[in-house]
């Protein structure tokens, strides 16, 4: 689904299997976010082709954590010259886990070791001018991304329409997330884009979701 000029939307909507949304920055580089599991990634791949895309046409992947639902499907890639990023303290975590806990997640992290770093700040992408969030909670090295000049924010698993992240898995941490989330608050949002679920449209209604989360898990 086309969600603004040059932002493409991905959705997954099956009720009976885990995956993440997946959404496209279309510009000079394209910029995947959040490719998903390997095995459910043809529906992201018909999409692209919707578009008359390819794999070798994604300059860019980016991962807004370290997740299979968000981040396996990098694998499929191997072959292209497109580069992988995510927080460095996402990494650091990948690799100093133990290995049981590698084993769970479904890949090693040598299949899907990143070109580059991100971290807080502003990063600028052949125009395409992002501002990087660490908000940490759902896992060490989360991050959220905001596209300033539409008012866009890509929040991974840190919130979602009605609800946010869980912290039971490894590196979870409730009372981290809760600061992420806080740190978001001011920023004026037009369009908020979700890892799962319903994307919000409207500064209105994502101020009232919001306003909601802050009720129902903060108060």
């Amino acid at each position: 689904m086309q969600i603004t000029k040059n932002i493409h939307g991905f959705m997954w909507k099956s009720m009976s299997a885990n995956n993440c949304n997946t959404y496209l920055i279309d510009g000079p580089t394209r910029i995947l976010i959040d490719p998903g599991h390997t095995h459910l990634f043809d529906h992201v791949q018909q999409g692209l082709i919707k578009l008359d895309l390819t794999l070798e046409d994604i300059g860019l992947i980016i991962c807004t954590h370290a997740h299979p639902d968000h981040i396996e499907a990098v694998q499929r890639f191997k072959k292209t010259v497109t580069m992988t990023t995510l927080h460095h303290k996402e990494w650091h975590f990948l690799k100093t886990m133990a290995p049981n806990v590698r084993t769970s997640f479904g890949f090693g992290s040598n299949t899907i070791e990143p070109d580059f770093f991100l971290k807080e700040g502003d990063i600028s992408i052949d125009h395409v001018d992002l501002k990087i969030f660490h908000t940490p909670g759902h896992s060490p090295g989360s991050i959220s991304l905001y596209l300033s000049d539409q008012k866009l924010l890509f929040t991974g698993d840190l919130v979602f329409k009605g609800g946010i992240g869980r912290t039971d898995l490894p590196g979870g941490d409730g009372s981290l997330l809760k600061k992420s989330l806080k740190r978001l608050y001011e920023l004026e949002i037009e369009w908020l884009l979700p890892g799962h679920g319903d994307i919000i449209g409207g500064a209105k209604d994502v101020k009232t979701n919001f306003a909601h989360l802050h009720q129902m898990w903060f108060r």
